[in-house]
């Protein structure tokens, strides 16, 4: 629960700083919170007490938010360059504002604070509008929570698929992109390092171009498309078009960028598991039951109708023609310096090797069972046609444990799955190198184009074995 009040009133105070923790500082205000403030009133000197929501009973104490502070400010913008007036949302809670370890621990100066970032939002002030929409900062709330309930950081770059407008209206905005706040600048508190990520609202369709592409490319486009987001890439949640169909020489540009560069989405937090089918089932309930032994048995006409649903789905996100490419912006190295609790975002332009668990040894299986929700299994042509088929390789990180599932291609460093054994663990992490997903790239370029040929020609695809890959609906899940 939450309460909107100005902000300048100090909040409840803290116990006395354990032995570990870095000497207390005399102020009205924690001191990364002070450090934050500073930015925030050198952008808006006119506004020292800003309307704020704030916990009522903060995370520390057992309450469910874990930003402790949300303020929210009037941006003027700049008519002149297509900058609109707006409502600007800016966190306190992802880093760390106390620094006696009641909420993250404290590791330094020198590297990140806290997770080492904070959110920002930039939302379109609608006209006779005299006060900011309180809806952004549940939404903060939530990415807030899934930040410290997995440990997966946000990058500049990233995508979070929400699956619903994110105000609860009937908007065609119901997803995000995160970047660089426009404005606001690193800043150096007592407790390290905290940078600014924005939340940018963004259609479906620009969505799923992010993901074939990559999210830096489609965040150049909004920047070039003045009501789709601007240079400062303010959300307007009344906005009716995508960028593809408010100019669709934009597709074509995305198209070519996907074709020259691959996609730079290295991995997607989902709802999966595998299971090795080399062990007999322990019990009829145990999903290696398909398994008569060692002989996987095939697979039915209604799981093998279920894969090419899926597949096709997939397909229909990227089945057109496929910007000069455009670099993206790293991160600056004070994001990625994380302490080794942390856990990094899956989505990067680099990443080309795979450093194993040098104390886990190594398993190699015979055959394995895969699991997937619908929305993971439809990014398999995106694993195919984007990672593996320009060398790279692709995760599945459970959103429910430790579980994971990398495919990855030859000239992966590192890599400890190989061409004699394709399918090789390290603990609940599995890798999975196999000439077989491009034995399916005849079928993958069938169902990108199905009024080509008829349905029926579908039997002469590779045949679905259990001992192969197999992709089930478990309902709905959610990518980041």
């Amino acid at each position: 629960m939450a309460e909107l009040r100005p902000s300048g009133a100090p909040g409840p105070t803290a116990p006395a700083p354990g032995p570990t923790a870095p000497p207390a500082f005399a102020s009205l205000f924690p001191p990364g919170l002070h450090a934050i403030y500073g930015e925030c009133r050198r952008l808006y000197p006119d506004q020292p007490n800003p309307l704020q929501v704030t916990a009522i009973v903060k995370y520390w104490l057992g309450g469910p938010d874990p930003l402790d502070y949300v303020s929210m400010y009037r941006n003027v913008g700049s008519p002149s360059a297509n900058i609109p007036e707006h409502w600007h949302y800016i966190s306190f809670g992802l880093s760390d504002l106390y620094g006696d370890n009641r909420v993250h621990e404290f590791t330094g100066t020198d590297g990140p604070s806290g997770f080492g970032f904070e959110l920002t939002f930039r939302l379109k002030r609608e006209t006779g509008e005299s006060a900011p929409p309180t809806w952004p900062a549940e939404l903060m709330q939530g990415l807030a929570r899934y930040v410290f309930q997995s440990e997966n950081t946000f990058c500049s770059g990233d995508h979070v698929s929400w699956h619903s407008p994110l105000d609860n209206s009937e908007s065609r905005i119901q997803h995000m992109l995160l970047t660089e706040d426009p404005q606001m600048q690193p800043v150096q508190t007592p407790f390290g390092v905290v940078t600014f990520l924005q939340i940018v609202g963004v259609c479906t369709e620009e969505l799923h171009s992010a993901q074939q592409w990559n999210g830096q490319g489609i965040l150049e486009l909004l920047r070039t498309v003045p009501i789709a987001g601007g240079p400062w890439l303010i959300t307007d949640m009344r906005r009716g078009e995508t960028i593809f169909e408010i100019d669709p020489h934009l597709q074509e540009r995305v198209d070519k960028g996907i074709e020259t560069d691959g996609s730079n989405l290295s991995g997607v937090s989902a709802k999966c598991a595998w299971d090795d089918l080399s062990r007999p089932p322990e019990d009829d309930e145990d999903s290696r039951s398909i398994c008569i032994g060692t002989q996987p048995r095939r697979l039915s006409g209604k799981d093998t109708e279920q894969i090419r649903e899926t597949l096709r789905r997939g397909l229909e996100i990227n089945s057109k023609p496929v910007l000069p490419p455009i670099n993206p912006q790293r991160q600056n190295g004070l994001a990625h310096d994380r302490a080794p609790s942390r856990k990094d975002s899956l989505e990067s332009d680099s990443s080309t090797a795979i450093i194993p668990h040098e104390l886990i040894r190594t398993r190699q299986l015979e055959s394995v069972h895969l699991k997937f929700n619908q929305e993971s299994g439809a990014l398999i042509p995106l694993c195919l046609r984007g990672r593996l088929l320009h060398g790279r390789h692709f995760t599945y990180k459970s959103i429910t444990g430790d579980m994971a599932i990398t495919f990855v291609s030859t000239g992966v460093e590192g890599a400890f799955a190989t061409e004699e054994h394709p399918y090789a663990a390290h603990g609940p992490w599995l890798q999975v190198r196999r000439p077989f997903f491009f034995s399916l790239l005849p079928f993958v370029d069938f169902l990108a184009h199905p009024s080509s040929s008829p349905l029926a020609a579908l039997g002469g695809t590779p045949s679905w074995e259990a001992g192969h890959e197999r992709l089930l609906d478990s309902g709905p899940g959610a990518c980041v």
